[in-house]
């Protein structure tokens, strides 16, 4: 499933800034950036999960924001992009 994942989180102290970078970098492991603070996903339910239960443990729910979106598939057919896109896209074929 294609899944949106936005944060917002309080980077006002050291502490915040950390969790900044810990959320992002368990967002990477699941997805690309294509905002400073937005990640598209293709997931299964189990990787969902995972990524659910990652997230929530780095979040302070009294300081910070996640939403997690499913959105409608096919993206192509639902997802306008004006301006810069990402470096690839997750449903090209990867060549190395």
């Amino acid at each position: 499933m294609e899944i949106l994942i936005t944060y917002d989180v309080a980077t006002d102290t050291r502490e915040g800034r950390r969790r900044l970078r810990r959320v992002a970098k368990a967002c990477e492991g699941f997805g690309q950036r294509v905002q400073k603070s937005v990640f598209e996903c293709t997931l299964g339910p189990a990787d969902l999960a995972k990524l659910k239960h990652r997230l929530t443990k780095e979040i302070l729910e009294k300081e910070d924001s996640l939403r997690i979106y499913r959105l409608l598939e096919p993206r192509e057919r639902h997802v306008q992009v004006i301006g810069v896109r990402p470096e690839f896209d997750l449903h090209d074929p990867l060549v190395l």
